[in-house]
């Protein structure tokens, strides 16, 4: 018996021996007057087990079968071994037809031991900013190296683009590395489908942001670094690039890339998804973003959207693609570490020998050569690499002063230790050249 049934019985025991009014009694307990009679009655005619509840001993009707928790177990320790517990419980509603409560999930899966996938850790205190009142007002974006096809695998990277009022992902693209072509290629997605947002928060990525002390001349008269390839694409289509200082300060694409290591990989593991091209694949033919989207999307403070609409006299293909610059032989083409792209006669015949001129590798490896914006030539597609900030020496140009884009996977190998290639770790993080080195008659800086 409980404490409350003990002092039931010794209360009631007391009305029964004609120590206590009835009326009393019920003010002692705390019933009314009738439930109090009805106690009572249970106790001169049942004794102590007259004041239990009817219902103590019973099971409750809304008990957990063992069937359904033994079914709950094994598909936790088998078919959906690496979802946690709220992914886990939307499969079991939506895929499994398990009408059950998340809650009910949870306590099965600790009682048989299994672990939450992650340890939360007691938050730190960080100042909230505000989201932007507008789609379209702020894009942040980043890159997110990991094991997404499971720890058997080698890791890879995962381009994500996000809307800051909506909360929404824009894009999401597998790639080897991050760089600078996954990057535009990123940017190219978002102004495609959505417009040109307003504003871009971003890290302090090599591809992203000049991350060396090199000035040269016309930077020093300029009063400003030239920027990154993806940097000089931002500028050409008006956005505003905002580099964060901490991880925090961009926090909400992080979540969003923490939420999709968690459920991403489970899914793509769930399908059977292991190469780069199967999870690009997966991501355009499933379902997974409107789903995304309808449980973790929030609705903007304005409904009007800000995202621009890209002008018809913009070339986009040029501006979201690696330039570069060459000279004209006088034969009138263009060798460019290794590549030679012949150039037609100008208007009235007329010859580009020694013009200096713009090279762009448009996103699908193919070659454009500009003079004075004009399009002047076309070259095949080649391989596309992480284009480098080198020295170069000119004739009459101090070493010291000059500096431009360089196509080093083009270069001629070397036969000595004269340089250090540029390699990548496997969280995808760049190592520049070292500095003072010299790749063929290009000087690093």
């Amino acid at each position: 018996m409980s404490q409350r049934d003990l002092n039931r019985h010794h209360v009631l025991k007391m009305v029964l021996e004609s120590r206590l009014s009835l009326s009393e009694a019920a003010r002692v307990l705390g019933v009314s007057h009738r439930q109090a009679k009805r106690l009572k009655k249970r106790l001169s005619e049942k004794g102590v087990a007259g004041l239990a509840h009817g219902n103590r001993g019973r099971s409750p009707m809304n008990k957990t079968s063992e069937e359904l928790k033994s079914r709950v177990v094994a598909l936790s320790k088998e078919k959906y071994e690496d979802f946690n517990d709220s992914h886990f419980w939307e499969m079991l509603l939506d895929v499994e037809g398990l009408e059950v409560s998340r809650e009910t999930v949870r306590m099965i899966r600790r009682g048989e031991g299994i672990k939450p996938k992650v340890r939360r850790k007691p938050r730190k205190h960080y100042k909230r900013r505000d989201r932007k009142e507008s789609a379209g007002l702020m894009m942040l974006w980043d890159g997110s190296p990991h094991r997404w096809f499971g720890e058997e695998y080698d890791p890879c990277c995962m381009m994500v683009a996000m809307d800051d009022a909506k909360g929404e992902p824009l894009s999401i693209l597998f790639v080897e590395q991050e760089g600078s072509w996954p990057y535009l290629k990123t940017l190219e997605r978002v102004v495609s489908q959505y417009g040109i947002p307003a504003s871009v928060y971003q890290d302090r990525h090599s591809a992203l942001s000049r991350n060396d002390d090199f000035w040269s001349i016309e930077e020093q008269l300029a009063g400003e670094q030239y920027p990154t390839q993806v940097g000089a694409a931002l500028k050409a289509l008006g956005i505003e690039a905002i580099s964060a200082l901490s991880p925090q300060a961009k926090g909400r694409v992080e979540r969003l890339i923490r939420t999709l290591q968690d459920r991403l990989v489970a899914l793509l593991r769930l399908h059977g998804v292991t190469t780069i091209e199967g999870a690009s694949a997966y991501i355009l033919e499933s379902s997974f973003v409107e789903d995304f989207n309808r449980k973790f999307a929030v609705e903007p403070a304005n409904t009007q959207s800000a995202w621009r609409k890209v002008p018809r006299t913009l070339d986009l293909h040029r501006v979201l693609s690696l330039q570069y610059e060459a000279t004209v032989g006088n034969d009138n083409a263009v060798r460019f570490h290794g590549m030679v792209i012949d150039i037609e006669p100008g208007p009235n015949k007329r010859s580009y020998a020694g013009a200096r001129v713009e090279l762009r590798q448009i996103l699908d490896g193919s070659w454009r050569v500009y003079y004075q914006d004009k399009l002047i030539a076309t070259g095949p597609p080649t391989d596309i690499v992480e284009p480098i900030r080198a020295r170069k020496r000119r004739k009459g140009v101090p070493a010291a002063h000059d500096a431009q884009w360089v196509y080093l996977a083009s270069a001629p190998p070397q036969q000595d230790d004269t340089y250090r290639a540029k390699a990548y770790t496997a969280k995808g993080a760049v190592r520049r050249a070292r500095p003072g080195r010299t790749i063929g008659a290009t000087r690093i800086a």
